[in-house]
């Protein structure tokens, strides 16, 4: 068995280091001589005489490149150690630049290793003169860049396949938009119509939507709608929607009616943690005998007034007040107008992606309601084609102001030939 001392400790055991041993090892690491750290620096370190002869150079550079302090000093000039294309700029840039300003720093530059290998590092060069202030030679520090080349073109790749991501998103989002609209507008005999669609981001399908369809005895539906959000889950409503008015019309063209059964559906699908619904204005065409021209009745679950431009110039908003939003109550509100559309007359439809567009002037920063009013006024009387031409210029116009999707569309019975000839 081992005994103890006097003092209690274990004969024979190692002694034990204590805080003061601590300290004396710290103190030495500090006493480093100048030249050891010089030569051991976490960077390299390199001293050229102005026309850039190597004239001293650290351990650390040396082993980063694989030399021998011989094979470079008083043999190789900086420039030595560069790549072709780095020379090239060392001649053209760096070095004048370097004269010019006295000091170049953080320039990405490749060297040479012995080994013919590349090593990527940051190079600060700084020209140092005597007391007289006449340059005597030219310090440069050299970082290893080595992991940040690596993360650069890590970086690099990560960006690169992520815009790829995004270009086969915003296709995707192209083909899902399109297949959420009708590809062609269904012919109406003695009515002129025009619709088109604003897309505010690539990156996201929006949810407005619009149809024109023929329903029995010679008359056409039609409807144009807004859905809250963006994006799939709104794709989702949006296609359900259209589908569920199409199908309610054709059991009951009644707007109506056809606004009533879509909100019963939204209502139950929708009725969770995620409701959905949306602003919607449905409408029924119905030739007026042959006195020329269209009855039409309108039905809206909150969506933005219509616009009628007469023949004479004269422009009416169709307002349906009290209209409440579909797919929100179980039984909502829906209000309903009838006018009708004498030849040279226009009917308007738009979403709110149009009125609330960002834009100068106004006191809210939206375009708004009066100002698509007196819009509309310049344009009267006109066609369904000029309307939608003109709206489509309006949008290119706000920019990125438009930050909403945008859905138009216009009805117009054209004028008798006597009529133009007037």
């Amino acid at each position: 068995m081992c005994g103890t001392d006097r003092d209690g400790k274990s004969e024979g055991s190692p002694p034990v280091a204590g805080p003061s041993d601590d300290q004396a090892v710290f103190s030495a690491l500090l006493e480093d001589s100048a030249e050891d750290l010089y030569e051991n620096a976490p960077c390299g370190y390199l001293s050229t005489t102005l026309d850039g002869r190597i004239a001293k150079i650290n351990r650390t550079l040396l082993n980063w490149l694989g030399y021998e302090n011989g094979d470079l000093v008083g043999r190789k000039d900086f420039a030595d150690l560069l790549t072709v294309g780095g020379r090239i700029y060392h001649e053209t840039h760096f070095g004048p630049l370097l004269r010019m300003q006295g000091e170049v720093s953080g320039i990405a530059l490749d060297l040479r290793t012995a080994g013919g290998g590349r090593l990527p590092v940051l190079v600060t060069s700084v020209i140092r003169r005597g007391n007289d202030g006449q340059p005597m030679l030219i310090r440069t520090t050299v970082f290893d860049a080595r992991d940040r080349r690596t993360y650069e073109s890590e970086l690099l790749r990560a960006r690169k396949e992520s815009d790829r991501e995004r270009e086969r998103l915003k296709r995707l989002n192209a083909a899902l938009q399109k297949a959420l609209l009708p590809p062609t507008l269904v012919d109406v005999p003695g009515l002129d119509v025009a619709a088109y669609y604003h897309v505010a981001s690539p990156d996201e399908v929006g949810g407005d939507f619009y149809d024109l369809f023929p329903l029995a005895s010679g008359t056409w539906g039609f409807f144009l709608g807004d859905v809250c959000g963006k994006g799939a889950a709104a794709a989702a409503v949006t296609s359900l929607a259209r589908y569920t008015l199409r199908a309610a019309a054709v059991y009951d063209p009644d707007p109506a009616a056809a606004l009533a059964n879509l909100n019963t559906v939204l209502n139950h699908e929708y009725n969770g943690d995620d409701p959905r619904f949306c602003t919607v204005i449905f409408g029924l065409l119905t030739p007026d005998g042959d006195v020329g021209g269209f009855r039409v009745t309108l039905a809206s679950g909150g969506h933005p007034p219509a616009l009628l431009m007469r023949s004479d110039g004269r422009v009416d908003s169709l307002p349906t007040p009290d209209g409440q939003l579909i797919g929100v109550l179980p039984d909502a509100h829906i209000a309903t107008t009838t006018i009708r559309l004498d030849p040279g007359d226009t009917l308007f439809l738009h979403t709110d992606g149009l009125t609330e567009a960002h834009t100068l002037g106004t006191a809210d920063g939206r375009y708004g309601d009066e100002a698509l009013l007196a819009f509309a006024r310049e344009l009267a009387p006109t066609t369904a084609h000029d309307t939608v031409a003109a709206i489509r210029d309006l949008l290119d116009s706000f920019g990125t102001g438009v930050d909403d999707d945008t859905a138009v569309l216009a009805f117009n019975v054209p004028r008798r030939s006597s009529e133009e000839q007037m």
